[in-house]
């Protein structure tokens, strides 16, 4: 379960729009909230950071506390525990460093910051924080979020896309804490892909009895499959199986018309692929899905295989640590 939440926040009304997420499941899991803050240097060589201005550093870390203790107290209110955080570097950069340094097991990003809406679905510095974290990731879509104050956000319904393996069901337990915190409804689903038969002509009545035998097989071996994890889960659970030849369309036409608050995904299915962090399916909803997503990372560190490129970069030193600053808010009575 979480211990330690992560938020990034820049200072932006966008940014903000992840404090209400990152405040309902530090409450339902009792987690530690930690607020951080990147002021950047604007030099990409982390070993120049002290090249800036005194003065103007002075100045810009004074203002950057100010506005983390006003955010730690609203929070503080609310019934968590919280500290914040003033990191010096690269934004993306120093994220993923101070995650993996204090242990975060969850990073709580709005999918938009300071820079402004784009046509991407989420900012550069997000997507490089996706492509590098070994942390469990919680987007929010910043060009449809609605206007929730802080304490008032409730999960109505929460969307868990399963393909049996044991990886998929590493969301569990946290499905169970949100809906019992929240009340919510739990909708499990699972997409059945209809086989592909190879060929040039249209499919013999043979191939097509093969096809449909082959579906109805995969179909109650799924049906059983989510009464055995809806068992599990045992609070406001409904459960679905999708037949489709297009897999991820199908799942994302389902949360459109769940009208689901969350969805929430292990990072890797049945496939366990160690090269990449996230399975395609997860891959797609963070391109191209517009609902608020939790991904819960299944795989420890030392089980990812580190890209060419991160290799490199750490051969040639480019991800020397920066530095920070931290101001700790007091502990919630």
């Amino acid at each position: 379960m979480l211990q330690r939440i992560l938020l990034p926040l820049d200072g932006s009304q966008l940014a903000e729009i992840a404090l209400p997420h990152a405040l309902a499941c530090a409450q339902a899991t009792r987690s530690r909230l930690i607020l951080a803050h990147v002021l950047q240097t604007g030099n990409n060589d982390p070993s120049k950071a002290q090249t800036v201005d005194p003065l103007d550093w002075r100045l810009r870390k004074l203002e950057t506390s100010r506005y983390l203790e006003q955010k730690a107290e609203l929070l503080l209110q609310e019934g968590v525990e919280v500290e914040t955080v003033v990191l010096l570097g690269e934004a993306a950069e120093r994220i993923v460093e101070y995650a993996q340094e204090v242990g975060a097991d969850l990073i709580v990003m709005s999918s938009h910051g300071q820079s402004g809406l784009s046509p991407w679905n989420v900012s550069s510095v997000v997507q490089k924080v996706i492509l590098t974290t070994y942390s469990s990731l919680m987007i929010i879509p910043a060009y449809r979020a609605p206007n929730v104050a802080l304490g008032e956000l409730q999960y109505r319904r929460i969307v868990a896309p399963l393909d049996g393996s044991q990886r998929a069901e590493c969301v569990i337990p946290l499905l169970r804490t949100l809906s019992q915190k929240h009340d919510a409804e739990i909708s499990l689903v699972t997409a059945v892909a209809r086989p592909e038969m190879i060929g040039r002509t249209p499919l013999s009545s043979e191939d097509a009895t093969l096809v449909e035998k082959l579906v109805a097989r995969n179909r109650a071996e799924s049906e059983k499959y989510l009464a055995q994890v809806a068992s599990r889960i045992d609070n406001n659970v409904t459960s679905s199986v999708l037949v489709s030849e297009d897999v991820i369309a199908t799942l994302y036409e389902f949360v459109k018309r769940q009208e689901a608050d969350l969805v929430v995904f292990s990072a890797h299915g049945s496939s366990g692929n160690r090269d990449r962090r996230y399975g395609s399916t997860v891959t797609s909803f963070i391109v191209y899905g517009s609902t608020p997503l939790l991904i819960v990372q299944d795989l420890p560190p030392q089980k990812i295989r580190k890209t060419e490129a991160e290799a490199v970069a750490q051969r040639t030193s480019n991800f020397s640590q920066g530095e920070r600053m931290v101001i700790n808010a007091p502990a919630a009575v």
